[in-house]
This record gives structure tokens, C-alpha cells and sequence, in this order.
């Protein structure tokens, strides 16, 4: 399927997930030091009364390209954690994006997180889909999961990895909305706000 998807230039292959990014757990992680002394990773204290959350939760889609240089990752950070709620509206913001540029339907690769199986999110892709079929607008969504606890099959999780090594802060505690720079910035990725948590209908 992937190959086939590959074929075709109006099809986007794209690797889903999601990732805590967390201000106050460091990553293991080598370094160069010019003198004897290595750098040094503190774990960070998050002072009483701080407002923002101790980690953030994060969505992104991998969409490869002819090379690893050539691959493209989309980044959307979220309010609260990752739930049907939230994957929605994320999902909703890509295909919205990949009909922008051109492409006709996304096969998307991801795991069987609870919040990606979950009847809100597969009746959201039966309608969407069905939608696209009756107005000829749109991407139409495929989704291909991964057999269970087989997280190296999943392209971008080697990215959440090397990600959390190059906005790495030794010596500090970081903001929320400083380290949401920094991510943004590593990935090459605008700048975009939170994704809401959707109010419950009363």
C-alpha cells in the first residue's frame, strides 16, 4: 500500500503520532565539551505557583520525501492531552493543508492509541471521506495501523527522539511558550496556536 500510495502525486504518505515534550525531564543525550569537564544535564525544579503545565502534549504528521532531507514534519501542539477531541481538529488542519497543496488523499500510518480507534474519530473518517466523495472537495483520509507495540515501524518516532535533543536547556527551566519556540524552530515548522480542547456540547 505504501508503495502503491508512493506512485501516485496526488496521494501524501504521512506517519502520525504524538509526543510529550516536557519542561522539566532532560533527554540522554552525548555531547562534546572542549575541556575535561562534560556538560551536564539538570533535571528542573518547576517552582510552586508556575501556570504553565509541566509538559506539553504534542501532534505531528511525517511526510517523506525523496530523502531524509527532503521529508517535511507538521507540528501542532494541544491543549490538555491527546484525545478523540483533540485528534480531530489535528487531522482536520492537515487534510485541510494537503488539499492546499494540491493532493487528492492522505494514507496515513499510525499506531492503535485508544484515541486514534475510538468510534468519535473512525465515524468523523466515515463522514469525512463520504463527504469528499459526494462534493469532490477535499483529501480523502486512508488509514493504515501499525500491529500493536511495534513503535519502529512508525517513521517519526526516531524524529521525537532527535527532537528533544537539539532544544535541549542544560541549565534552566523553560517556559511553556519558550519551549514551544524551540520545537517549532527545530523542526522548521511555523509558529501556530494551541489547538483548543473543544468545549462539551451542554
Amino acid at each position: 500500500m505504501i508503495r502503491w500510495a508512493a506512485r501516485r502525486p496526488a496521494w501524501a504518505l504521512g506517519f502520525a503520532d504524538e509526543v510529550w515534550w516536557s519542561r522539566q525531564v532532560q533527554p540522554s543525550l552525548s555531547a562534546w565539551t572542549a575541556g575535561e569537564e562534560g556538560l551536564r544535564l539538570v533535571e528542573q525544579r518547576v517552582p510552586k505557583g508556575d501556570p504553565d503545565p509541566k509538559a506539553l502534549a504534542c501532534y505531528g504528521l511525517l511526510l517523506p520525501g525523496a530523502g531524509p532531507e527532503n521529508d517535511h514534519v507538521w507540528l501542532r501542539f494541544v491543549e490538555g492531552r491527546p484525545v478523540s477531541e483533540q485528534t480531530i481538529p489535528f487531522l482536520s488542519w492537515c487534510l485541510a493543508e494537503l488539499a492546499r497543496a494540491g493532493k487528492q488523499a492522505l494514507l496515513l500510518i499510525w499506531d492503535n492509541a485508544s484515541w486514534h480507534i475510538s468510534r468519535a474519530v473512525r465515524d468523523w473518517s466515515k463522514a469525512h471521506n463520504r463527504a469528499v466523495k459526494q462534493t469532490g472537495q477535499g483529501v480523502r483520509l486512508v488509514i493504515c495501523r501499525l500491529p500493536s507495540k511495534s513503535p519502529w515501524l512508525n517513521r517519526i518516532e526516531p524524529r521525537w527522539t532527535h527532537g528533544k535533543r537539539r532544544v535541549v536547556e542544560p541549565a534552566r527551566l523553560l517556559s511553556a511558550q519558550e519551549l514551544m519556540d524551540r520545537v517549532y524552530d527545530a523542526y522548521g515548522c511555523p509558529h501556530l496556536p494551541l489547538l483548543p480542547m473543544p468545549q462539551p456540547v451542554p
